[in-house]
């Protein structure tokens, strides 16, 4: 592939839900014409050894992430609200794992 091609190409990002896992996982990425071409190319790249049992393409275009300048405002100390933190509440007996 031409870089000239990969560059009218989008970006890719593949996610991937092993066999023990529950959640989707983040394994690279990739440039494809479309969003089937991406999957075909997702699963023949990410998943040659049988790693995965589903997998998500997103074209990276579409995700919006906070940035590293942004870090107080989005994950600031919860310390002063403390309806976060509920160890104030009285559970009854029959509650045992919370």
């Amino acid at each position: 592939m031409s870089s000239e091609t990969k560059k009218k190409w989008p970006l890719w990002e593949v996610f991937i839900r092993s066999r023990q896992g529950l959640s989707h996982k983040h394994a690279g990425s990739l440039h494809a014409a479309d969003a089937e071409m991406a999957l075909e190319n997702a699963r023949d790249v990410y998943t040659r050894r049988n790693e995965g049992e589903s997998l998500w393409v997103v074209e990276a275009v579409h995700i919006v992430a906070s940035s590293p300048g942004d870090k107080s405002t989005y994950f600031d100390p919860a310390n002063d609200k403390v309806y976060r933190h509920p160890t104030f509440y009285k559970l009854p007996d029959e509650v045992k794992h919370m």
